[in-house]
């Protein structure tokens, strides 16, 4: 059978609310054009029992579901799984995560790049050693150290001072506050196309702000744009973010690739923050594995495109579980 009739099956394995929110009719609609038919795996069925499929696309965690793919993978060896479970358990925990930007080989010239400085508080005895925390500078963001998408794991909270840190509950990472001028670059990775684009983050801190603020504050996860009109073609355009400068997409672009190869990853998102001080020097804070894609211009062609791009290699030669 010739590739012009050949049709490919890709299975995906999503929880119901990234399924709802990532598989369009818009996206099922333009990949069966390209001869690509997108199916739902089904969770309470194995999966040696369902397929065959040339590609499996997943967010679901948990040692069964990394069983099950291992098992369909030995099963299926032309099957192409993106990505490895061993390579997306990295980014479940936030120090793991960000220490991957430290193995990045790019280039620093006229900009330059790097991560907030943190550390990771383990219990209550360590928060209230002030020997501990007394290399960090307020104020700090506490984040859960677990990073698994859960609603625990996105629960965050900007600290001012050492009575607001002593009220907070370990394991923990505890990240430096950088004024950033309210912008955070949120950069979408999907093989080798790379988008970035700008959102409001949290305001800058003033030192009159420090003064005057009591203990903590939570804040709700600055990406959460669910409440939007993700159709609007101005969806970008109103958040009245035009007067910033964009960082340079080859340097942006650079970061990326070497992130890729870092973790093995295919799809995956970073954001940025410009230090407010440097300028020209960015802090990559966080790291997410197959993010809320639906939220990106044309997503639909871009997502299609790797998927043919996947589906038209594979079949040309071996493939090798995670790509």
């Amino acid at each position: 059978m010739s590739d012009s009739v050949r049709r490919f099956e890709i299975g995906y394995a999503l929880a119901p609310k990234k399924q709802e929110s990532f598989i369009q009719q818009s996206l099922v609609d333009l990949a069966k054009e390209r001869g690509i038919n997108l199916i739902r795996i089904d969770s309470d069925r194995t999966l040696l029992d369902q397929g065959p499929f040339d590609c499996i696309i997943h967010k679901l965690y948990g040692d069964e579901w990394k069983t099950q793919l291992q098992e369909y993978a030995e099963k299926n060896p032309n099957v192409c799984i993106i990505d490895s479970p061993d390579a997306i358990e990295r980014l479940h925990n936030r120090i793991s995560m960000l220490q991957v930007v430290s193995e990045l080989k790019v280039p620093q010239q006229d900009e330059t790049f790097g991560i907030p400085k943190q550390i990771v508080i383990y219990n209550s005895v360590s928060l209230s050693d002030s020997d501990v925390t007394s290399g960090l500078k307020f104020p700090v963001i506490s984040k859960p150290l677990v990073a698994d998408g859960s609603v625990k794991s996105h629960k965050m909270s900007l600290v001012f001072n050492r009575e607001g840190l002593l009220k907070l509950k370990p394991p923990m990472v505890l990240q430096e506050f950088v004024n950033h001028g309210g912008v955070i670059f949120k950069v979408y990775v999907v093989g080798d196309y790379v988008k970035c684009v700008k959102r409001k983050s949290l305001p800058d801190v003033t030192d009159e702000t420090l003064d005057s603020s009591e203990g903590s504050m939570s804040f709700s996860q600055v990406s959460n744009m669910t409440t939007q009109d993700r159709s609007n073609d101005n969806y970008y355009e109103t958040m009245h973010l035009e007067d910033t400068e964009m960082p340079p997409l080859s340097f942006i672009t650079e970061i990326a690739r070497g992130l890729r190869q870092a973790m093995r990853l295919h799809l995956f998102n970073f954001d940025v923050i410009r230090d407010e001080k440097i300028g020209n020097h960015y802090l990559i804070i966080d790291i997410n594995y197959f993010p809320g894609y639906a939220k990106m211009p044309s997503y639909e062609t871009v997502l299609t495109d790797f998927f043919w791009d996947i589906v038209h290699n594979n079949h040309k030669k071996t493939p090798i579980l995670g790509l």
